[in-house]
């Protein structure tokens, strides 16, 4: 069960900053340098992030229930590490569901207003500078949960490092 626990644990994590990666270093940059214009990519990016926020969302939780279940069963000075791992879970987990819930839908709300297409809108359009806005805190959010989410593998990493970290006491 312990093995099945971590490797579950491992793949919920790998597969949440691995898609953040691709995203961030091929989705997104593909999409604006390949399509005709930035609204098409625009679209693309948006529904690219949505589906990504759900897999972030769905991974975080089966991590941190597996994680839950490894703590509650290891020595007392692997509990730091499992804490380390939930901590920066949960906070993965508090951005990416107030990027999903809450800013996307403001930033479709201000694309609106601005027209529907906000390259095509003033600079000094309300919508569009709202979105603007929006879209550099997006971009900044994301970037915080890709740390996060490294500094999480980063720990997972060392477990093994540690005699007693991850040995499970018999119940």
């Amino acid at each position: 069960m312990q093995t099945f626990l971590r490797a579950l644990r491992l793949l919920a994590m790998v597969v949440w900053v691995g898609g953040l990666i691709f995203f961030a270093f091929v989705v997104a940059p593909v999409a604006f340098t390949k399509l005709p214009n930035a609204h098409e990519a625009g679209i693309v990016v948006g529904g690219t992030l949505r589906h990504l926020h759900w897999i972030g969302l769905v991974g975080g939780v089966v991590f941190c229930l597996a994680n839950a279940w490894l703590w509650l069963r290891a020595e007392v000075p692997a509990r730091v590490g499992f804490a380390i791992q939930f901590a920066l879970t949960a906070v993965m987990l508090a951005v990416t569901a107030y990027s999903q819930f809450r800013l996307l839908p403001e930033m479709d709300a201000a694309r609106a207003t601005a027209g529907g297409v906000v390259e095509t809108a003033s600079l000094d359009n309300p919508g569009r500078m709202e979105f603007e806005r929006l879209h550099v805190l997006s971009e900044r959010l994301e970037g915080f949960v890709l740390l996060c989410g490294i500094g999480v593998v980063l720990v997972l990493s060392r477990e093994s490092q540690w005699p007693e970290t991850g040995k499970i006491t018999r119940a």
